[in-house]
């Protein structure tokens, strides 16, 4: 794999629209060029005895099962409500013109 050049960070910093200056385009073409050499690096690694992995720890569910239980009253669940109709909280319409 090649290096990046300077000209193809300027294209790709023109691409993203970042309006970066000569400095910092210098300062990154050496940041992202370290970047793919360190993967250069890490293609060379032998992993043909290693499975295939989509995490790196062993992920464990640490939730409580989620099971039906007893519901509320509707006058208990309600009863912070600041207004309410029947059964039903009200709440302001969010659209001009729905207060009908």
């Amino acid at each position: 794999m090649a290096a990046l050049s300077h000209a193809d960070v300027a294209h790709v910093a023109h691409l993203a629209r970042l309006g970066l200056g000569d400095d910092e385009l210098t300062r990154l073409e050496g940041q992202l060029n370290h970047i793919l050499e360190q993967y250069r690096v890490l293609a060379e690694l032998d992993t043909e005895a290693i499975a295939p992995t989509a995490q790196t720890i062993e992920l464990e569910n640490i939730l409580r099962d989620d099971l039906p239980g007893p519901c509320l009253p509707v006058d208990e669940a309600l009863a912070g409500a600041p207004e309410r109709a029947g059964d039903h909280v009200v709440v302001p319409p969010i659209i001009a013109g729905l207060d009908e």
